[in-house]
């Protein structure tokens, strides 16, 4: 995905503040893990007689760096890098582009795993595009987030959309996505896109409009992150629920939703929500690059109909080009989820508030200075 922002950049041994070529060498190397790198190259016979493809793609991978992010006190998650191209901080949050062999151009955000190059679809796609067919007629979009302009590239292929307004509370993040996100350079010159430098908060409370669709493509909220407040029962009802117009559908990107996870924040979203609107559906995906399922949660006081030959329909009509994961019967079966995380969901109580915000692991800057 490219797109929801802030946690624990702590992870990146060095901090990731230098945009030249021989401090990010030196950057670069501190993701060396020689556990990583040696326990499963001791060569023997049946290696001595592998192909010399296979001996130079070995190799390859054995000096390539390696970078980490600790997902839990007890789980770390590691894949190769070949280079960091480019890394800044804001005063809300670490930002780093690596790129690497498996995912092609990583996009960090205090050290977690924003989005990937070559599945950042999978996030995208879920996140906007149910919402946009499910809608009867989408024309105005606000985006809480989304700086790096994932999210406003898939509201933006709908050919009847009229605004599409993207609110970040960081100018750095926008700028360093807009300069180096090549797959969203059209999005960020369509006309129909207008961008906010605020918080999605204030920015919603003085805007004059009313809204067929609000995004919420975040970061997960996190001890110390800028976002915590808009995943509140009191964000959505005072605040956000009243820019909606009378047919309106909110959806927001709900954070891990595997069997392992679901409980940190998915199903809490889910519950705080549904004391908000009046019908409220959970669909989750798996996202290779995260290591697990994501979780969305779509929200109206409408019914959502779910018909997958409507589905279909609309985006033949509605969209310009193709959708690479989703048609109509994978958005229905999305929907569908298994007994484990069906049970959670129903079984859930906690409603989030300021004084009761639940986190995944991790801290954002605020954190730090505190």
């Amino acid at each position: 995905m490219w797109g929801f922002l802030v946690a624990a950049f702590s992870v990146l041994y060095i901090p990731l503040i230098v945009l030249d070529s021989e401090q990010i060498d030196v950057i670069s190397s501190g993701f060396t893990n020689s556990d990583f790198q040696e326990d499963d190259y001791n060569a023997d016979d049946d290696h001595n007689s592998s192909s010399d493809h296979h001996h130079h793609h070995d190799q390859r991978h054995r000096d390539n760096e390696w970078f980490e992010e600790q997902l839990e006190d007890d789980l770390k998650w590691s894949f190769s890098l070949n280079s960091v191209l480019h890394a800044v901080t804001s005063q809300f949050q670490d930002i780093a582009l690596l790129d690497t062999p498996r995912f092609g151009k990583v996009l960090l955000i205090d050290g977690k795993m924003q989005s990937s190059e070559n599945d950042e679809f999978v996030y995208h796609e879920c996140l906007v595009q149910p919402a946009l067919l499910i809608h009867d007629d989408p024309k105005t979009v606000f985006i809480m987030g989304g700086g790096e302009g994932s999210t406003a590239r898939e509201a933006l292929k709908h050919k009847d959309v009229q605004k599409v307004f993207m609110c970040d509370i960081d100018k750095v993040v926008v700028d360093f996505c807009r300069a180096h996100l090549t797959a969203n350079q059209e999005a960020f010159h369509d006309e129909r896109l207008h961008i906010a430098i605020n918080d999605a908060k204030d920015e919603l409370e003085k805007s004059e409009e009313k809204f067929d669709v609000i995004i919420g493509d975040l970061a997960d909220p996190l001890e110390g992150g800028p976002c915590n407040d808009l995943y509140t029962k009191s964000f959505y009802e005072q605040v956000l629920k009243p820019k909606l117009n009378d047919n309106g559908i909110f959806v927001t990107q709900a954070g891990p939703a595997g069997i392992l996870s679901h409980k940190q924040i998915f199903t809490p979203i889910y519950n705080t929500i549904k004391h908000v609107f009046k019908y409220v559906i959970a669909y989750t995906a798996h996202v290779p690059s995260y290591a697990d399922s994501c979780g969305w949660v779509l929200a109206s006081d409408e019914p959502l109909r779910l018909n997958v030959e409507q589905l279909n329909n609309r985006i033949q009509e509605r969209i310009k080009g193709e959708l690479r994961y989703l048609d109509g019967a994978s958005i229905v079966s999305s929907t569908v989820l298994n007994k484990t995380i069906q049970t959670a969901l129903l079984e859930e109580t906690h409603v989030i508030t300021k004084e009761n915000a639940r986190f995944i692991h991790g801290h954002g800057l605020a954190a730090e200075v505190a």
